[in-house]
């Protein structure tokens, strides 16, 4: 009996020692999430809380009035770009599509030859695009490990490896983009032109996006610029 008396003040000693231990726990993981929460606040900054008050999470706006209010809401001193996030039904969409009035980037396309190669041997990758010629492929296989992460390696699929290499220099410069969903997730995400675009540039741009990734692989489309919150989109009027 006395034993068990002794347990029981034993535990009781225990409970009364770690009581401050969590309390002290709790404290700690609370004034953590506060600085949290302000760090999150001064990274977003008062421009864009003030932007995102504008934006109503739960409506989904017809594509002129989101690019209107979006353009309303830029607050960023240079041209910020447009940006489409599409959440789609499956990981593994994949395709080209021609913008009608490009990205506003300037996008670098090259040709593959022994000049360029002796470039890339010395670490020098100053091209968006690469074209290739498919008599020259055998010459890119061994830069295969150095161009196939970075998406630069020629492949007939998407329009690359061509017997007629200006032709292709032409369609890549002049707006044509391959894109890719995200290798683990059903997402999205592509530039389809800057704040100083019009309206209707940017909107046929989208409309153009929008029907080369196809209506049976969306579920969701979203669109920001480069420093705003996203909108969402009535994705089913654009595309059918």
């Amino acid at each position: 009996m006395k034993k068990a008396e002794v347990e029981s003040e034993s535990d009781a000693e225990v409970v009364v020692a770690q009581q401050p231990d969590t309390e002290k726990k709790k404290q700690k993981k609370a004034k953590k999430k506060q600085i949290t929460s302000q760090t999150v606040r001064r990274h977003m900054g008062k421009k864009y809380v003030a932007a995102k008050k504008s934006f109503d999470k739960n409506t989904r706006y017809a594509l002129a009035d989101a690019i209107a209010l979006l353009k309303k809401n830029a607050y960023a001193s240079f041209d910020e770009s447009f940006e489409v996030h599409i959440n789609l039904t499956d990981s593994n969409v994949k395709g080209e599509v021609a913008f009608p009035h490009g990205t506003g980037k300037q996008v670098k396309v090259a040709v593959a030859d022994d000049a360029l190669l002796a470039k890339v041997d010395e670490g020098v990758i100053d091209f968006d695009i690469l074209i290739a010629t498919p008599a020259f492929m055998p010459k890119l296989v061994k830069y295969a490990r150095v161009l196939g992460p970075k998406g630069l390696m020629p492949n007939p699929k998407n329009g690359t490896v061509v017997e007629d290499t200006k032709k292709a220099v032409e369609k890549f410069q002049t707006g044509s983009v391959r894109f890719k969903s995200e290798a683990k997730f059903p997402l999205l995400h592509l530039a389809v032109g800057k704040k100083s675009f019009e309206d209707k540039q940017l909107s046929e741009n989208i409309s153009a996006l929008l029907a080369a990734v196809q209506r049976k692989n969306v579920q969701k489309v979203f669109l920001a610029t480069t420093m705003s919150p996203s909108v969402e989109i009535e994705f089913e009027k654009i595309v059918s």
